[in-house]
């Protein structure tokens, strides 16, 4: 009942990632479901209160909750730390700690001081992510689920860029044309070819949007700052489908 609360969760939180662990097969979901729980209860916490304190605890909390998973004490009763305990191992709850870790800027809010600085934020929430459920999937190719996972942590990234700035917050180091379609192409050049276990093709099913959404902004960098970069309904649900079937 544990992983369906996470899938509830999902569904009403971040369909489209509960549209990608549909499509994946039902032993995946029962990963799936409560790794992107978790990510959308961390994401959330920066937003839930106006007080700088108040986030880092929430942040912290969730911490603890691995850290009590990893050292094998009896984790904390909730509906998605539970189904947590009876999936991690150790290397994950370290790994999933880092993707709390890097939400500590959606509270701090400071500019990216190098492009460098940029690509290891996406990697340490994108990366980490995605590499945590090919990991408990049984996947060993870290390299490719990470540049799978940079290319869709990048896309979802522009996509969030006006409501960050909305937000007061600095989410790119240069918004100029040229940067925005040199990163892009950059994402794009390190999926082309790219070949994926079959865990990890189970666990990037949320990524299938990355590459159209990248094409986007090579074509036009400028969709990224007025929040023109989307795919349409029926997109999503034929590049999941087919990936699922794949």
């Amino acid at each position: 009942m544990s992983v369906n609360a996470c899938a509830a969760a999902v569904q009403s939180g971040d369909p489209d990632r509960f549209l990608a662990a549909m499509a994946a097969p039902p032993h995946a979901r029962a990963v799936l479901f409560p790794i992107f729980a978790y990510n959308l209860e961390i994401a959330r916490a920066p937003y839930v209160t106006s007080e700088p304190m108040l986030a880092e605890i929430r942040l912290q909390w969730w911490r603890d909750a691995l850290e009590e998973i990893r050292t094998g004490q009896t984790p904390r009763r909730h509906e998605v730390v539970e189904p947590l305990a009876a999936i991690l191992d150790a290397p994950t709850c370290e790994t999933l700690t880092r993707i709390a870790d890097a939400r500590r800027w959606d509270i701090e809010g400071e500019p990216f001081l190098s492009e460098a600085q940029f690509r290891a934020h996406i990697d340490a929430s994108s990366g980490n992510l995605l590499w945590s459920a090919a990991h408990l999937l049984g996947a060993t190719d870290e390299g490719a689920v990470r540049k799978l996972a940079f290319a869709d942590g990048l896309a979802r990234w522009f996509q969030a860029v006006p409501e960050m700035r909305a937000r007061n917050m600095a989410p790119l180091v240069d918004d100029s044309d040229d940067a925005l379609r040199a990163l892009a192409e950059e994402a794009l050049d390190g999926v082309k070819g790219l070949r994926l276990s079959q865990p990890a093709r189970h666990a990037t099913l949320s990524a299938a949007d990355a590459v159209a959404l990248l094409k986007a902004v090579v074509q036009d960098p400028a969709r990224v700052r007025d929040g023109g970069l989307t795919v349409s309904e029926f997109g999503k649900r034929w590049r999941r489908l087919v990936g699922g079937l794949r």
